[in-house]
């Protein structure tokens, strides 16, 4: 069913414009048959009787008929814009808008949830995990809630990475660790740290990289017992090493450390 304008009229001002019409032009047409003169009476003989004839009715408007149906949609119209508008009804014209205001609101929370929060840049979905639905694997880089540590899982041991060094040399992408509870990283045996070293070829003395500061590694003989191989050992320049602070020497009665 079609709305109406608001300025134009309805079915039943129209009917009432209709009888007031019909009412005028009846009251017109009484108006000029009293202004007109009387006719003048046919003279009549002495044997014809004066006969006045009485005057016709005047014809009645036909009545306008209302048909029920126009009257029903008229009222069934008034009714609903009489109804308070219903909030589980969306125009049509507003429904793009709200699915519009839905994806963005959507958008955004997938942004601030994989936004980094953490001096690490680990993201809120990093560090609300559920523990139960990680996969163990070796590979899987893990924190806990109340330390800075880093975990590597490597043959069913927690590998420490000593040093950010270690971690971004090695590869790992800070995207990647999942913050745990404490006690989801007691279930696990502690294994041998992930370390760096670091070398410049101007020098002979071989630093490794623990909690960002360079510890020197005395000798040879120290250097195998404490499981390095030379596959550990990474190049850089020796201004590098030398920006670095010092730590304590590996043994740690060995002495003054040497610089680069």
């Amino acid at each position: 069913m079609s709305q109406t304008r608001p300025d134009a009229p309805s079915r039943v001002d129209q009917i009432l414009d209709l009888l007031l019409d019909a009412l005028l032009e009846r009251q017109r047409a009484r108006g000029e048959r009293l202004l007109q003169p009387p006719e003048a009476p046919a003279e009549s003989t002495a044997t014809e009787p004066f006969i006045v004839e009485p005057p016709l009715p005047e014809p009645e408007p036909e009545p306008v008929v209302v048909e029920e149906t126009e009257v029903a949609e008229e009222d069934e119209s008034q009714q609903l814009q009489d109804l308070p508008p219903s909030p589980l009804l969306v125009p049509p014209g507003q429904m793009g808008r709200t699915l519009f205001r839905l994806a963005v609101g959507l958008l955004l929370f997938v942004v601030l949830v994989n936004v980094p929060i953490t001096r690490h840049g680990v993201s809120l979905a990093r560090v609300m995990p559920d523990s139960a639905a990680l996969v163990i694997r070796n590979g899987l880089l893990l924190k806990s809630e109340s330390s800075d540590e880093i975990y590597v899982l490597q043959d069913d041991r927690l590998r420490w990475i000593s040093s950010l060094e270690a971690f971004e040399r090695l590869g790992y992408r800070w995207q990647d660790v999942h913050v745990v509870e404490e006690s989801f990283l007691d279930r696990f045996e502690r294994g041998r740290p992930v370390h760096v070293l670091l070398k410049c070829k101007g020098s002979p003395h071989i630093y490794r990289i623990e909690r960002e500061q360079k510890r020197w590694i005395k000798d040879i003989p120290t250097f195998e017992a404490e499981g390095h191989v030379w596959e550990d050992v990474r190049f850089v320049s020796c201004q590098y090493l030398r920006n670095l602070p010092d730590g304590p020497p590996i043994p740690e009665d060995a002495g003054p450390p040497p610089q680069p």
